[in-house]
């Protein structure tokens, strides 16, 4: 069953349990959100149907859930946005907050930045309570698919947990199901580093253990092998524990993953079903499924004249951009450039040629950000079905080539392998005899000129320590150490009593 089938399974497991009421902030639920309590789940969960119910609600946490601008969906909240307009990926023609986003002006006021605190910590422990259920029902562990639906649930409550950790620091993870399931916790002080990355790295590693290496046809989309590796290597590369995601690197390489041969595949109607070989985890869309299951990129970025040569109606408001001094990073010859636009359509003249407006000329803040292609169904101009990737195979080669360089001081053959087999793809020469200081000025632009607008900029910019001084060459004068992390909504700290405690120097 994939993805799209969950909204319908999902929203019916959701009412019969109370699956995302349960909001664990570092201790119980919230006291002043409404709590419907688990009770008897014997009607739910006395059947793989019901545990199937149960999983699939898990997976609405990748696009967001209800809330159609988060998880890795195209929106204010969503972190492959939230990573582009933080960094040198991005700026917003639409101004308002979202010059407050590429400045860093964040306060525990700015719903843009603590929103998805409260968001997936209800994910977490909706995860616990449910692996409970569905180990009950295999005590003996013995049921194949019933250890598969446990493997997924890990990964993803590893993956939720692991992106809530990048952005706002150490916070607790319930892993005890009648703990998270009761309202009346007590709060808890929010745990070291280690203890977060330790139960993280556990989640992922027992994933790995269960499941199979990848998943296609109705099942592609749900969390595999490969996911949960991909997940764990990113883990370490945070933690700059680069032996380990150097060995963790090196399993993803054995498990059938291939670039697939034109970049631009990652992002059309090329990437669904799973055929493409490069795909590791990808949310599932449907132009029709509802926006938290469609792709709206095209209507976030294109530009509100833009026509696209093929007749395909779309949707254009006009808002994201990549700044120019970004975009004149890239080599002119390198074809990634396809998908994103320094000059783009307007029209045919009389004569059928295509017609295309200079966006710098013009006098736009940068380039057309477009990475996807229109969706050929023309079934709705704004909402496409065209997947979004979450873990694709070039970003584990870069982050390989990374992690050897740092492990070993310098690039070895294995390496310049890795990153020379994404630069071969993109019609660009291969690097040789560099050290390691330029072999990482070369990844870092490399992960730039492969990854935009996908999620990880952010977090890439603060491993090498760079993510503040991007904003402060930008001229922002809120680029402080605190901005390493968001801060917490101020409700979370208001509700504990101040047993949880805010991040430094916000106030």
């Amino acid at each position: 069953m994939n993805l799209l089938s969950y909204k319908h399974i999902a929203g019916a497991a959701a009412m019969a349990v109370g699956c995302l009421t349960v909001l664990t902030l570092g201790s119980g639920c919230t006291k002043d959100l409404a709590f419907n309590p688990y009770g008897d789940l014997s009607s739910v969960v006395n059947s793989k149907q019901g545990a199937v119910a149960l999983v699939n609600a898990a997976y609405t946490g990748l696009a967001g859930g209800g809330d159609y601008n988060g998880g890795w969906d195209a929106g204010t909240y969503s972190y492959r946005t939230q990573a582009m307009m933080t960094t040198d990926e991005g700026v917003c023609a639409w101004g308002g907050d979202w010059a407050n986003m590429r400045s860093l002006n964040f306060t525990p006021d700015f719903d843009w930045v603590t929103h998805n605190f409260t968001k997936y910590t209800p994910y977490i422990s909706t995860i616990t309570v449910d692996l409970a259920k569905i180990q009950a029902l295999n005590p003996d562990g013995k049921d194949s698919l019933l250890n598969r639906y446990v493997g997924e649930l890990k990964g993803l409550r590893a993956e939720y947990a692991e992106q809530l950790y990048f952005y706002y620091g150490p916070f607790t993870i319930k892993t005890d199901a009648e703990d998270a399931a009761n309202p009346d916790a007590p709060y808890v002080p929010r745990p070291d580093r280690q203890e977060v990355v330790a139960q993280i790295e556990k989640d992922y590693k027992e994933a790995a253990a269960i499941l199979p290496n990848r998943f296609t046809g109705q099942e592609y989309g749900r969390f595999s092998k490969a996911a949960a590796l991909t997940g764990l290597m990113k883990l370490y590369m945070h933690e700059k524990d680069w032996e380990k995601a150097v060995a963790v690197g090196q399993q993803l390489k054995t498990l059938g993953y291939t670039l697939s041969e034109n970049y631009e595949d990652n992002f059309n109607i090329n990437n669904k079903g799973g055929a493409n070989p490069e795909i590791i985890l990808a949310v599932v869309c449907s132009p029709t499924g509802g926006d938290s299951y469609s792709n709206y990129w095209l209507a976030m970025s294109l530009p509100p004249d833009y026509q696209d040569p093929s007749g395909i109606p779309l949707t254009a408001w006009g808002g994201y951009k990549m700044p120019w001094k970004t975009y004149d990073k890239f080599d002119p010859a390198d074809k990634r450039l396809k998908v994103l636009l320094e000059k783009y359509p307007v029209g045919k003249d009389a004569n059928g040629n295509i017609l295309y407006k200079d966006a710098r000329a013009a006098g736009d803040p940068g380039a057309v950000p477009m990475k996807f292609g229109p969706d050929p169904s023309r079934a709705n101009s704004q909402n496409s079905g065209i997947d979004f990737p979450v873990f694709r195979y070039a970003d584990v080669l870069l982050m390989l080539a990374e992690s050897i360089n740092e492990a070993e001081g310098a690039p070895d053959a294995e390496a310049y392998n890795a990153i020379n087999q994404v630069r071969e793809r993109a019609g660009l020469a291969p690097l040789a005899n560099l050290n390691h200081d330029s072999f990482l000025k070369a990844i870092q632009d490399e992960r730039l000129f492969e990854l935009w607008g996908e999620g990880w900029r952010r977090d890439d910019l603060i491993r090498w320590g760079l993510y503040l001084k991007r904003a402060t060459d930008d001229g922002s004068t809120h680029s402080d150490a605190s901005k390493l992390l968001m801060p917490l909504p101020r409700s979370v700290i208001a509700q504990s009593g101040g047993v949880i405690k805010q991040n430094p120097d916000y106030k």
